[in-house]
């Protein structure tokens, strides 16, 4: 983060004239960075194992367009329109466009990326490369998106399960039960994101490569990825807190 040195005046003019994001404005913005994704599957990966009526409690708290609003107008109390606006230009972008498009090809073939994932234990590709497809990785922090949701989605479960035992816990009691999970959730997402960015960009230059790392290490990305960091664990915290308010289950 840069530190400019301004008169007081100044910064208290530069404060009335930047205007909070509206979620309006946000929401497109989401689908741009890939944090729509995270909205959308959260609801599904709750839902495995439940049952119908526990299904239809988590559909109320959890439905991913009413999840990414909240979203949306919480990061937006931290994002101005002309970061927002800076950050869709830069991901709205032919270069941007290019990248998501090699991403969505991978999804109309899945299994081939099983094949390669094989491939690659056999014949790792050129550390240049590795470094390059890490940088891109932290900086868009894809790694981090995915462990967080599958964290999450892991605290609420185990919230549930106990629930069914007509148990509970609050939320920093299970934030320590299950903090040793962390670490193994994040191992097996880097794992995951890595081999998928090398296959899915497998035929762009590395120059573009770079290029395009450097577009989400630019401050206004980044900062809409960190303040979405953030606010997703509140959103999932206070959404359990919902579970735990409400009646427990019929065994």
């Amino acid at each position: 983060m840069r530190l400019f040195l301004l008169p007081l005046l100044l910064l208290a003019a530069t404060a009335v004239r930047a205007e909070p994001s509206s979620s309006k404005t946000l929401l497109p913005l989401f689908e741009l960075a890939g944090i729509h994704l995270l909205c959308e599957q959260s609801l599904p990966l709750l839902q495995r194992g439940q049952g119908e009526s526990e299904q239809k409690r988590l559909a109320q708290l959890f439905a991913g367009e009413a999840f990414c609003l909240d979203l949306a107008e919480r990061v937006g109390q931290r994002l101005d329109e002309d970061q927002a606006e800076q950050a869709r230009a830069r991901l709205d972008g032919p270069l941007a466009q290019r990248f998501t498009a090699a991403e969505r090809a991978v999804g109309e073939q899945p299994e081939v990326l099983g094949e390669y994932r094989q491939l690659l234990q056999q014949r790792p590709p050129r550390g240049a490369r590795v470094e390059l497809i890490r940088r891109l990785d932290a900086a868009a922090r894809t790694t981090e998106l995915a462990s967080l949701l599958r964290y999450e989605v892991g605290k609420t479960q185990a919230l549930l399960a106990l629930r069914a035992r007509g148990e509970n816990l609050d939320e920093a009691e299970l934030q320590r039960q299950t903090q040793t999970q962390a670490d193994a959730i994040r191992q097996s997402s880097q794992q995951a994101v890595e081999s998928f960015m090398l296959y899915a960009y497998r035929q762009m230059p590395s120059d573009q490569l770079a290029e395009y790392a450097s577009l989400y290490e630019q401050a206004s990305v980044s900062q809409l990825l960190a303040v979405s960091l953030e606010v997703v664990p509140q959103l999932f915290a206070e959404r359990r807190e919902q579970l735990r308010k409400g009646a427990a289950p019929a065994q």
